[in-house]
């Protein structure tokens, strides 16, 4: 499974490679949108501290992956109904 898709409110674009990425006078930035309220939204941008573009497109995998496991901790559990036999 795709650790992305654990992450419902991130769209990324299969054509696109460099997908939530940035260049800022030669270092490589990730940027995203949080809504941490339906009213609100924030923009994050992290340096990912390298010039090279494949070191960032795999330290963008490894930040999201990161955060789609922390999504998938705080997911509550969908409760089972008991079925009697």
């Amino acid at each position: 499974m795709n650790p992305l898709s654990l992450l419902t409110g991130i769209r990324v674009s299969p054509t696109n490679p460099n997908h939530h990425l940035w260049n800022n006078h030669g270092t490589w930035f990730l940027h995203y949108t949080i809504h941490p309220t339906p009213f609100t939204k924030e923009r994050i941008r992290r340096s990912l501290g390298t010039k090279d573009l494949e070191v960032a497109r795999q330290r963008r995998d490894s930040y999201f992956a990161l955060l789609a496991a922390e999504a998938a901790k705080q997911a509550p559990l969908a409760p089972r109904k008991a079925f009697a036999a």
